[in-house]
Order: C-alpha cells, then sequence, then structure tokens
C-alpha cells in the first residue's frame, strides 16, 4: 500500500535521517527490536497518508505518531497478557510500504539493547502502558509534558503524575506489584475514612507535609474552583467531611479512587503515595480523559 507521499524523495530522506531517533523511542516503549520496527514503519504509512505540508514540526509529529503506535501495541500486549521481554510479533504488513529498509545489523540490535540497559528495560516491562510511555517520553527525550498529554490521553498534569509513578518505581521498590497495591490500598482507604469522618488528625497522619493536589477543568469544580491545592493542612481541610461516594479503584492498575454515583462515573482520582504518605492525587473528570483511563473496581 502506497500513500500520496509515499514516493517523495525529500520526504522519504527526511524520514530515513529521523529513524534512528524513532527507532530509540519505539524501543524504549516497547523492549523488541521487531516490534519497534513495525512501530516506525506504521509512522512512516501514516505519514505517507497524510498532508506533509501542514505539519510544522515533521520531527515531533513523527515522535508522536510512533509513541502512540506503541502505546497501542502496549495495550494489546497487556490484553492478551504477552508481557514477556523480547516477544517478537507475527510478520505484519510493513514490508509492503515504499520506505527506507529498516536495519537489521546484529550489531545495530545491540547498540539499542546497550543503550537502555538490560536492567531497566526489565523495569520498564513492570510499568502501565500509560506510564511507560510517559517516562520514557519525558524523561528520556525530554519531551514537555504538554506534547505527552495527547499521546497518553490526559491532562499535563495527570501525565506528569504518570512520569512520576514510573519514576518512583524506576528508582525504588523492589515490592511485589501485588504487595504495593495491597499496602497503597490501605492507605488510600483510611484516607477515604478520615475524610468522611471529617477526622482532621486522621487525615494529616496520611498525607506528606508538601502534598499536593490538581485536577482538570471538570475536577477542580470539586476542589472549589482550585485547580491546584498544596499543603498538608489545607488539602486535609479540603476534604474534611467529603468523599461519601468515592470507593478505591485501579486506575492504570494502580490503586487510585472513582466517584460515580448511581453507577455513572464522574471523578477519578490518581494517587502517588511515598512512604506511606500521600504526596500527589490528581483529578479526572473530563470525559474523554475518563474514558482513556483502564479502571478496575476491587471485589
Amino acid at each position: 500500500m502506497t500513500g500520496k507521499n509515499s514516493s517523495n524523495p525529500d520526504l522519504a530522506g527526511f524520514f530515513e535521517a529521523q529513524r534512528g531517533k524513532l527507532q530509540g523511542v519505539a524501543y524504549r516503549m516497547l523492549g523488541s527490536k521487531a516490534e519497534a520496527e513495525d512501530a516506525v514503519q506504521e509512522a512512516w504509512l501514516r505519514l505517507s497518508r497524510a498532508d506533509a505540508n501542514s505539519i510544522n514540526n515533521l520531527g515531533g509529529w513523527l515522535t508522536t505518531v510512533v509513541a502512540r503506535v506503541c502505546l497501542d501495541m502496549l495495550r494489546s500486549r497487556k490484553t492478551r497478557g504477552e508481557e514477556e521481554l523480547g516477544d517478537e510479533p507475527q510478520p505484519g504488513t510493513s514490508s509492503s510500504v515504499l520506505a527506507p529498509a529498516p536495519p537489521t545489523n546484529p550489531e545495530e540490535e545491540m547498540r539499542l539493547a546497550d543503550s537502555v540497559g538490560l536492567a531497566l528495560m526489565i523495569v520498564l516491562e513492570r510499568l502501565q502502558p500509560a506510564e511507560r510511555v510517559a517516562f520514557v517520553l519525558h524523561d528520556m527525550f525530554d519531551m514537555p509534558f504538554e506534547e505527552i498529554a495527547p499521546v497518553v490521553g490526559r491532562t499535563p498534569d495527570a501525565a506528569r503524575q504518570l512520569a512520576s509513578r514510573a519514576r518512583r518505581r524506576v528508582q525504588g521498590s523492589d515490592d511485589p506489584p501485588e504487595a504495593r497495591r495491597e499496602a497503597n490500598r490501605k492507605i488510600i482507604e483510611a484516607f477515604l475514612a478520615a475524610s468522611r469522618s471529617g477526622d482532621m488528625t486522621a487525615l494529616l497522619a496520611v498525607l506528606d507535609p508538601d502534598v499536593v493536589v490538581t485536577g482538570d477543568a471538570v475536577a477542580a469544580r470539586g476542589l472549589g474552583g482550585q485547580s491546584e491545592v498544596r499543603g498538608a493542612d489545607p488539602v486535609a481541610a479540603l476534604f474534611k467531611g467529603r468523599a461519601q461516594n468515592a470507593k478505591p479503584a485501579l486506575l492504570d492498575g494502580e490503586v487510585g479512587i472513582v466517584v460515580a454515583p448511581q453507577g455513572r462515573l464522574f471523578l477519578a482520582v490518581h494517587f502517588g503515595i511515598e512512604n506511606g504518605l500521600i504526596v500527589e492525587m490528581s483529578g479526572v473528570g473530563d470525559p474523554a480523559q475518563l474514558a482513556a483511563i483502564d479502571i478496575a473496581e476491587f471485589d
């Protein structure tokens, strides 16, 4: 299959010049050279069908497309239960695209692997798809959260929290995911109980002194019109006597809370927890953003 730009030598040359960077982005997200090549080829396919003259930043556009393709592949892999490092996909359709041939040099594959490090790739495999994409784009390729947000379908603040959670998991805890989730669930349940009862002492006991609460435009309505609240005392005062309809849930595989009166999802709140204290909360109320979150209720 060819597109309107597929025979443009200037465009093909630009794409070839970008291939190394795009391959690096895809490999760090996917951990598989073959899948990374498929993602890069898909980016070329989409470019060949696009109006290249209307794209202001072609390099940024290609990086965004590759990131979105990788996110879809990670979510599909998670759904299929194929989480093992280095799984190779079935042959795709990329060979029919008129793009420069991808490198097949074994030394190139080793260079990619060495540039990431096996230990880091193993840790990255433990991250949720959106966390992994946000972390790779920001921490490894310096993409601003304003540009990452549409890739992962979140607000810039929520994308920042995704990368922050990923960073903590990469740098820190060796706890098994199940043990970490259970510990975080107990902390969040204690927060909800204190909030409902209006117990300021109990609320302050689970909040980091520098805790920050953020929310999108919809969630901010529940924050008294504020998009950000900082500090344990103001946050405790904000939640005192509230959270009556909130309950714990898994949000993209991590414990958070949802507010769903009469079964209608109204709000989701992501939590950042360090050393047994809540350090950040990010509320999502926009329907489109809510739809992008993988939500699972506890039994």
